[in-house]
C-alpha cells in the first residue's frame, strides 16, 4: 500500500455529514473506501456512535453496525470494533443497549446516555489514535445531522468530535426527498460560525434528470453559502448494499419469478439485511410486510431477528400473524426462524433478569418444541458450517445473539458448525417444513442460497451470488463517484484521491 500522509503527526481524514438520516452518508463513505483502495490507500473506515439494528461480528470477535462491516468490506480490510467504537441498538422509543468497543455495556435510556458521553467520548477517542496511527487516512461518518439543536451539547457524533479532532466535514444531502437546499442552507446556518468553517462543501445525493436543469440552483447555494458543491450523484437503482437500520425504500423490478417470499416488519426488527439476498435474486418475488397490511399467500415465510422479542411477538399477534402463519404451514408453505425469529418460534420465551423489557415469561408460536432464556452474556461470534439439506451445501455467517435455547426440536438440527466449535446448530422440523437458526447470513453463500430455495421447492434459474453482486455494487457506486464528484478538490483533504487507480 502507499503510505499519502503528508506529516506524521496528522492522519489525512474527511467527515461525511448528512442534513438527514438516510442521506446517503453510508454509501458516500463506502465509495470514498472504495476509491482509495483501487488507489492502493490504507484507508479506514470509522463512525464514532452508530444507532441501529443491524449489526456484525468483527475480526476481534466484537459488535459493530452493519454499515461500518459493509465500508471495511469496500476499503478492502476486515471489520473491527474500531470503526464503530460506540453502537446504540434501541430495544424501545426511550431505551438502547449500549455496546462500547464491540462488547454490550448496559442499557440506558435517552437521559442516563446524555450523562455518560463524556465516557462515551473518551472510548470513540481511543479508536481514533489507533486507527491513525494504523492507516494512511480515515474516511468518517457522522450520525443524523448535526443540526439537531437538542442533541448538541455533549455531541461525539458530529461536530462535536470533528471540532475534537479538527477534521474537515463534506454535508450530504438528498434531492429525491425534495427540499435540498433548504436542507443544506437550514443545515449550515444552525452551525457555530467555527462549525460553518469546518465545512469545506456540499454533496447532492439521488438525482434524476438532467443535470443543466440543477445548475442555476448550484450557482445560487454556492453564492450563497460560500462553499462548493463537490458534486451531483446521479440516482443508482437497485444497488445491492447493506443498509445501516432502514428498511428497504423501494422494491427489486423483476420480469419474472418463481418464488413468493414475505417477512413482517415489526417495530425492532434487526439484521434484515439477511434478507437481501431474497431481494436481489431474480427468482424471487420478495416482500416486506408492513403493520396492518394484509399478510399475502406466500411459499416461503421468514421471520428476522429481533431486539425486542417477546414486544415483536406481541405485535406479531396484534397483526394478525399467528392465524396467518398457521395457514401458511397448513397449505404446505415453509418458514425460516433467524436469531430472534427462532426463538418466537418455540414454547416458552423467559426474560427473567428484563433484558429487554419487563422480567417474565411469554408464550411463543408453539411451532417447534423448545424454550428460551434470555441472559446477560451475548453471543457473538462468527461461523460457518453445512446446512442439514441435501447436497450439505457449505455457508459462513456470525451468530448475535442473548438468549439459551434448548429442547427436543434441536435433536433435528438445521445445520452443522465446522467453526468456532463443531456441532449441531439450529432445527429443523420433523415434516420438513420449518428450519430455524441463529445464524446470520446463510443466504449470502451461493449454494447454500440454492438449497434453501430449492428446500422451498423453487428450481433456481441460475446461479446467483450475493457476495459478488455486493462488490460489483460497491465498484458502480465508487465509478459513479469517480465520474460526478470533484476530486481534485476533494484531494486536498484524502491526497490518495488525487493518485492514479492501482490495477491487477
Amino acid at each position: 500500500m502507499m503510505n499519502t500522509r503528508r506529516n506524521p503527526g496528522r492522519t489525512p481524514s474527511l467527515m461525511v455529514q448528512g442534513c438527514t438520516s438516510d442521506a446517503g452518508k453510508t454509501t458516500l463513505v463506502a465509495a470514498l473506501c472504495r476509491l482509495l483502495y483501487r488507489r492502493g490507500v490504507h484507508v479506514a473506515p470509522f463512525k464514532p456512535q452508530n444507532m441501529a439494528l443491524n449489526s456484525a461480528v468483527t475480526i476481534d470477535g466484537g459488535e459493530i453496525g452493519r454499515a461500518q462491516a459493509l465500508q471495511a468490506l469496500a476499503a478492502g480490510v476486515p471489520a473491527q470494533i474500531d470503526f464503530n467504537p460506540i453502537l446504540l441498538k434501541p430495544s424501545t422509543d426511550k431505551r438502547a443497549q449500549v455496546i462500547i468497543h464491540g462488547r454490550a455495556l448496559s442499557d440506558l435510556d435517552a437521559l442516563a446516555y446524555h450523562e455518560y458521553k463524556p465516557r462515551a467520548m473518551k472510548a470513540v477517542l481511543e479508536s481514533w489514535e489507533r486507527l491513525c496511527a494504523a492507516y494512511d487516512c480515515i474516511v468518517i461518518e457522522g450520525a443524523g445531522s448535526p443540526a439537531e439543536i437538542n442533541l448538541r451539547a455533549g455531541d461525539i457524533a458530529n461536530m462535536g468530535f470533528a471540532e475534537v479532532v479538527d477534521c474537515p466535514v463534506i454535508i450530504v444531502a438528498d434531492i429525491d426527498r425534495g427540499g435540498v437546499f433548504a436542507h443544506l442552507v437550514g443545515t449550515l446556518d444552525l452551525l457555530s460560525s467555527s462549525e460553518q468553517e469546518r465545512v469545506k462543501g456540499f454533496v447532492i445525493n439521488r438525482f434524476r434528470g438532467d443535470v443543466a436543469l440543477l445548475e442555476p440552483g448550484l450557482r445560487w447555494l454556492e453564492e450563497r453559502t460560500g462553499k462548493p458543491v463537490l458534486g451531483v450523484l446521479p440516482y443508482l437503482h437497485g444497488l445491492y448494499l447493506d443498509a445501516e437500520d432502514a428498511l428497504p425504500r423501494t422494491r427489486e423490478d423483476k420480469a419474472t419469478t418463481r418464488l413468493k417470499v414475505i417477512a413482517p416488519a415489526y417495530p425492532r426488527i434487526s439484521n434484515h439485511n439477511d434478507l437481501d439476498p431474497l431481494r436481489f435474486h431474480p427468482d424471487v418475488d420478495f416482500t416486506i410486510i408492513g403493520p396492518h397490511d394484509a399478510v399475502p399467500p406466500c411459499d416461503l415465510l421468514v421471520l428476522p431477528g429481533s431486539k425486542a422479542v417477546q414486544a415483536d411477538l406481541n405485535w406479531l399477534r396484534e397483526m394478525g400473524w399467528e392465524a396467518a402463519i398457521d395457514r401458511h404451514l397448513r397449505y404446505g408453505g415453509k418458514l425460516i426462524g433467524i436469531c430472534g425469529g427462532l426463538q418466537m418460534l418455540g414454547r416458552q420465551l423467559h426474560d427473567p433478569l428484563g433484558l429487554e423489557g419487563r422480567p417474565g415469561s411469554a408464550s411463543g408460536l408453539g411451532l417447534l418444541d423448545f424454550e428460551t432464556t434470555l441472559a446477560e452474556k451475548k453471543t457473538l461470534e462468527n461461523v460457518s458450517g453445512s446446512l442439514a439439506l441435501p447436497g450439505a451445501p457449505e455457508f459462513a455467517g456470525y451468530r448475535i445473539h442473548m438468549g439459551v435455547s434448548s429442547g427436543p426440536a434441536f435433536d433435528r438440527p438445521a445445520a452443522q458448525l465446522a467453526t468456532p466449535d463443531a456441532g449441531p446448530e439450529g432445527a429443523l422440523s420433523a415434516d420438513g417444513q420449518i428450519l430455524a437458526t441463529y445464524c446470520h447470513g446463510l443466504f449470502d453463500a451461493p449454494d447454500a442460497l440454492s438449497a434453501l430455495l430449492a428446500w422451498t421447492g423453487c428450481q433456481p434459474s441460475g446461479r446467483f451470488d450475493p457476495r459478488e453482486r455486493r462488490a460489483q455494487d460497491i465498484d458502480r457506486l465508487a465509478n459513479a463517484l469517480a465520474d460526478h464528484l470533484d476530486l481534485e478538490l476533494m484531494a486536498q483533504w484524502l491526497p490518495g484521491l488525487a493518485m492514479a487507480e492501482v490495477r491487477d
